[in-house]
Order: C-alpha cells, then sequence, then structure tokens
C-alpha cells in the first residue's frame, strides 16, 4: 500500500465513521445494529457522559459535536485543508474519548477503538502529500 492510498483510505474511515455516528444519532440505522437510535438517546448518553456540565446545555453539546462531525467528515472527504481538519478530528474523538473514560471507565472507549481512531486522525493531519483533494485544484489556481 502506498502512502497516497493510506492517506485516503484515513480519510474515508474517519469521515464515514463520523457520518455513521450522525446517522445513527437520528434513527437512520436499523435498531438491530444501532448504538443510540434516536437524537433522544444521543442527548441522554452526551449527558452521562459529561456529567460536569449543567443539563440545561447538554444538548447544545450534543448538537455542537455532530455539526462538527458532519463538517469535518464532509471536508475530509473531499479533501479541503486535510491537515487541519484532521486535526480537529482528532481532537474531537479524544475529547470524546477522555469524556467516556472519566464517567464511565475506559473500557468503553478502548472497546470502540476511540483513542486508535483519534491516532489515526492526528497521523492523517502529518500527511502532507496530497491525493484526490479538492486543495490540489485549489493549489493549481493561485
Amino acid at each position: 500500500m502506498t502512502k497516497k492510498t493510506i492517506k485516503l483510505f484515513l480519510r474515508l474511515a474517519i469521515s464515514i465513521s463520523f457520518l455513521s455516528a450522525v446517522a445513527d444519532r437520528l434513527g437512520w440505522w436499523s435498531p438491530d445494529v444501532s448504538v443510540w437510535g434516536s437524537w433522544k438517546n444521543f442527548i441522554d448518553y452526551t449527558g452521562l457522559i459529561n456529567p460536569w456540565f449543567p443539563a440545561g446545555i447538554i444538548p447544545v453539546i450534543g448538537a455542537i459535536a455532530t455539526g462538527a462531525e458532519i463538517l469535518f467528515a464532509f471536508f475530509l472527504l473531499i479533501g479541503f485543508k486535510t491537515e487541519f481538519f484532521a486535526k480537529l478530528s482528532g481532537l474531537l474523538i479524544l475529547v470524546f474519548g477522555l469524556s467516556m473514560t472519566f464517567a464511565t471507565g475506559i473500557k468503553g472507549a478502548l472497546d470502540y477503538s476511540v483513542f486508535s481512531a483519534s491516532a489515526a486522525a492526528f497521523a492523517l493531519s502529518l500527511m502532507k502529500e496530497k491525493f484526490l483533494e479538492i486543495d490540489t485544484l485549489i493549489s493549481k489556481q493561485n
């Protein structure tokens, strides 16, 4: 496997994982495979892993996280500012993993490979060579 295909694989894996999680919390996955299955269940889980925040702002935190996942997934898919959005993705996933760990213990974060996903995003952020990225088109126009 070449560095280019590894970079593309990382972009796709992180993006599709974000979009899958969003689809789950919106109820788009079958109940047979769903983790949350609904927005309410997702917000309840968000409150569980963020007990240090007032209950009233948990829906806002859930909405911000969901919006970030959609935005980061889109930009990683098209390859726009890949290194920047990969770093943001790594931070978002790391915060999620740490929240899981502090609130419910480390087993869940390890079982769901949250820290591996965060590390993958940070690794992607270090890959400078462009491959099938919109940034290539933008840089050629300048």
